[in-house]
């Protein structure tokens, strides 16, 4: 089957490019939908722009770092307190929020000067922090201020502060996408190597593309330690600013949201020879199998099963109990990029699930590869899909349950279909043997929610 138009797209038949539904037989690298494109005037995306890509998915992640953004307070707002990754400290980077407040005066006559004076003024209030970033945005960068300038200038006034600048406005790109490709990049650039490690482990690695939502690094982190493995740096959950510099003394990189960090990944590799080792940490079977190829590199297979053996005994009772309850119903999996693929296999091979629909904010075509070659015929696959694209695809398919981020979740509610929070979960981590069961655990509570079962009686009539 070609391409699709749905009947929400009849307006804008350039939407059919976009959604493909998988028949049996066919090249699925023949009918990827189009992706990392524009969107379509018309089409209400779901998408969040560059400059959110490098402050709310990446940066902003880290534990120990002020963050200005460099803008109309809004563009700070908006990315603050969206994710829920703490930190195990004081959880600073989820308390505050920091921004230029650029208003009509300042983009007029520039805003070079206020960004020194908030920039002084942050490290004033924070003296214990000794580490910036900084974000330009779009109205910073249409009036070309010039960030890195003052940075040199903080930092040379302080002595003791370090800064990196991110040039990455909301229009960069057609998504968010292009803002974790400018962070990663320039970090590898400018700060990777800059700081020296101390060394605990002949085994080293970088955990790449895990920002802790509610507590998976801290899952991953625990995994490593067991095994004798020594993580160089967590880019960027539960990260510091100068652990990611060090990231050039670890023997191996472990990548697992390829989408927002394997730039890096790729980059670490090119400069400092360090291999990159995909995994897929959501998901029982997935855990198991990233651990082994870990364990396989540096030749400690037997403290991975020790681990695996302990794990499973503990938690396969819980998800096999779940999975009695949780086989054949429907789920859709709307959200960024690579989490598509990552759990399409882990809820129908753990719990017994069909994955029905699919749709991507941010994906590339090579993410489209991976998610279509792991679903299922007859599934639905969007790039980009918007609100009127969602609610006929849940006619058409009739999910019991949706992964997705707060917004969507939102609107999928009010026609009676429970949501998982995609983006920042329910009630995680999601990741690990743990996070395996805490995942089935949310589904089936959400599917077995007796509130969409009350919102479907008309108390108007007393029914």
């Amino acid at each position: 089957m070609p391409m699709v138009l749905l009947e929400a797209d009849v307006k804008i038949p350039e939407r059919k490019k976009h959604v493909y539904i998988k028949q049996p037989g066919e090249d699925t690298k023949q009918f990827l939908p189009a992706s990392n494109i524009t969107t379509i005037p018309g089409s209400l995306s779901e998408r969040g722009c560059s400059y959110c890509g490098a402050k709310l998915v990446i940066g902003g992640v880290l534990k120990d770092t002020i963050q200005i953004i460099h803008g109309p307070v809004g563009c700070s707002y908006n990315t603050w307190h969206t994710k829920r990754y703490p930190s195990d400290t004081d959880n600073f980077q989820i308390k505050y929020a920091w921004s230029t407040d650029m208003k009509e005066s300042n983009v007029v006559f520039g805003g070079e000067g206020r960004l020194k004076k908030s920039m002084l003024e942050a490290f004033a209030a924070f003296p214990d922090k000794k580490r910036m970033m900084v974000y330009t945005t779009c109205a910073t960068a249409l009036i070309g201020d010039d960030i890195k300038a003052i940075a040199k200038e903080v930092e040379d006034e302080l002595g003791d502060v370090d800064i990196f600048c991110i040039e990455c406005p909301g229009f960069a790109g057609v998504s968010q996408s292009r803002g974790h490709h400018v962070f990663n990049i320039d970090w590898v650039n400018r700060k990777v190597g800059t700081v020296e490690p101390e060394i605990t482990s002949e085994y080293t690695i970088n955990v790449i593309g895990d920002y802790n939502i509610q507590g998976d690094a801290y899952v991953l982190q625990r995994y490593m330690d067991e095994i004798g493995v020594q993580v160089i740096a967590h880019f960027t959950g539960n990260g510091t600013y100068d652990a990611c510099r060090s990231m050039h003394r670890a023997k191996l990189s472990i990548t697992n949201c390829a989408r927002s960090a394997g730039y890096i990944a790729n980059e670490l590799q090119k400069q400092y020879g360090i291999p990159r080792m995909d995994v897929d940490t959501w998901g029982f079977d997935y855990v198991k199998e990233s651990l082994r190829k870990v364990g396989a590199f540096f030749n400690i297979e037997d403290r991975v099963e020790a681990l695996i053996e302990r794990e499973t005994t503990l938690y396969q009772p819980k998800l096999d109990g779940y999975k009695e309850k949780l086989a054949g119903k429907k789920v859709a999996i709307w959200t960024g990029g690579p989490r598509l693929w990552h759990w399409t296999k882990a809820l129908e091979d753990d719990l017994g699930m069909k994955v029905v629909a699919m749709s991507s904010k941010f994906g590339h075509q090579e993410d489209f590869e991976k998610v279509i070659s792991r679903g299922s015929v007859g599934t639905v696959y969007i790039d980009d899909g918007n609100e009127l694209e969602f609610f006929e695809v849940i006619d058409m398919v009739k999910p019991d349950v949706i992964f997705t981020g707060p917004r969507v979740g939102e609107l999928v509610k009010k026609v009676h279909v429970p949501y998982i929070n995609g983006h920042a979960y329910h009630n995680g981590p999601y990741m690990g043997f743990e996070g395996a069961v805490n995942m089935a655990r949310d589904l089936y509570n959400a599917i077995n929610s007796k509130m969409f079962k009350l919102a479907k009686r008309d108390i108007s009539k007393g029914v």
